[in-house]
């Protein structure tokens, strides 16, 4: 147990300083060259707590069939929020207003030209082949490292959903246009058993292996697709062949509809929660309380350094997860200490008590928690825009008052009770 404490201290104490470096207001901006990463390390505030700008395209479906026009629209929806995430915006609000228009709201965008330009671009869709004489030092997911070729989105009238009559899985249809079907004929005989790469906006979305030359103009794409999977590549696919222009009608700024004062006020009444928290932990529970406070701030200091390496965009939504998963994490600490104090008067020695307190205390702790978790996959899935915010902001939450309740204040408990077996720790008698 003293080589598991040991490790556990060390392990506590480098995360705290990583999380402290993070945190840090003036803390360093994450650039690794090796990984090609680089990003400043800064927390995220949305539409309510900053502002940002409000777009609102017209898109151009009069030349689409009715029939086709809703699935056209959502892929335009589609590839719009694909570009913004590219743009490192987060939690953009994308809706649909009317039969044709698309809003769009971008949370602290500053180079506002850049987004209308790359938001108002009509998707590429384009067919490459396997370059030969590739830079090995490429990735496959590299556009440089396939090679062009004449086939484009332009060729291809149609992709659709099937399923397959003999594994009974989903695959994925391609129909081409008069032109697209000569070309395609020509690139599936040049590369028998070979892979053609499938590129929407210079991005990797398939790369399908050819297995016979296909002469008619259709084809299939076929894999372990999910009926997800296939839905959302039919969709990538339709967005580059079927190009709708969408035209920016009107821009204008949007100023933070909560603000800097409805922060201060909140970040005031959480501090407000966090000392009567920390008041409640030393009047019940004297220096486990005390422990169990200094795990409690470690807990927000990682959290808030896990908010800025996802990043994660605040929201009053956002907040307010944050502030009810401290909530949780106090909870596990009582339900924890409460049956260690039970397990004291039952007679057993404090160490005992102690260890007994986590163990028959951790299925209770395991279940809620888990519970609030699948909570958030549900809402992460389902809901859009702040709602994911505050999903995602809850499970990091959640995810790290376990790690807090169960590895910290155990941890701090084990050194600093050592093998001290007076009761009145917890500030209460026992049996004789």
């Amino acid at each position: 147990m003293q080589k598991n404490t040991f490790l556990f201290t060390i392990l506590i104490i480098v995360i705290a300083v990583i999380a402290a470096l993070v945190t840090w207001p003036s803390g360093p901006d994450l650039n690794i060259s090796q990984l090609d990463l680089s990003k400043e390390l800064k927390i995220h505030q949305g539409l309510d707590l900053k502002g940002g700008t409000q777009l609102t395209y017209q898109a151009d479906i009069n030349l689409v069939p009715m029939a086709e026009r809703e699935e056209a629209l959502q892929g335009v929806i589609n590839i719009i929020d694909f570009r913004i995430n590219q743009l490192g915006v987060a939690e953009p609000l994308i809706q649909t207003s009317g039969q044709d228009k698309i809003i769009v709201e971008l949370p602290g965008v500053n180079d506002i030209s850049q987004a209308i330009n790359l938001i108002g671009k009509t998707a590429q869709l384009q067919f490459k082949d396997e370059n030969p004489e590739s830079d090995p030092n490429l990735s496959q997911a590299d556009p440089d490292w396939w090679q062009e070729t004449p086939l484009t989105g332009a060729n291809l009238k149609k992709a659709d959903i099937e399923i397959d009559p003999q594994s009974q899985k989903p695959i994925v249809t391609l129909e081409f246009n008069d032109e697209g079907k000569e070309l395609f004929a020509k690139l599936t005989k040049e590369n028998l058993n070979k892979r053609i790469a499938i590129f929407l906006d210079n991005i990797l979305i398939s790369a399908p292996t050819v297995q016979a030359e296909i002469t008619d103009g259709s084809a299939i794409i076929e894999g372990d697709f999910t009926v997800e999977d296939a839905k959302e590549l039919k969709i990538q696919l339709n967005s580059g062949a079927l190009p709708v222009p969408v035209k920016l009608i009107a821009q204008s700024n949007i100023g933070a509809t909560l603000g800097n004062e409805a922060m201060q006020k909140s970040l005031v009444a959480g501090l407000i929660g966090l000392i009567l928290i920390i008041i409640f932990l030393l009047l019940n529970y004297r220096l486990p309380g005390l422990l169990a406070s200094i795990a409690l701030f470690l807990y927000i200091l990682i959290s808030i350094s896990i908010f800025k390496l996802v990043p994660v965009t605040i929201t009053l939504a956002g907040a307010a997860a944050f502030i009810l998963s401290i909530g949780m994490a106090v909870d596990a600490n009582i339900l924890i200490f409460e049956r260690s104090k039970e397990e004291l008067r039952e007679g057993k020695s404090l160490q005992s008590a102690i260890e007994s307190g986590f163990l028959r205390a951790w299925p209770s702790i395991r279940d809620a928690n888990f519970s609030t978790l699948i909570t958030c996959l549900i809402l992460w899935f389902v809901g859009t825009g702040t709602i994911r915010g505050f999903a995602l902001t809850l499970a990091i939450g959640v995810l790290v008052s376990m790690f807090s309740a169960i590895t910290i204040t155990r941890t701090f408990l084990r050194i600093f009770l050592g093998n001290n077996d007076n009761p009145q720790i917890f500030g209460i008698k026992v049996k004789k």
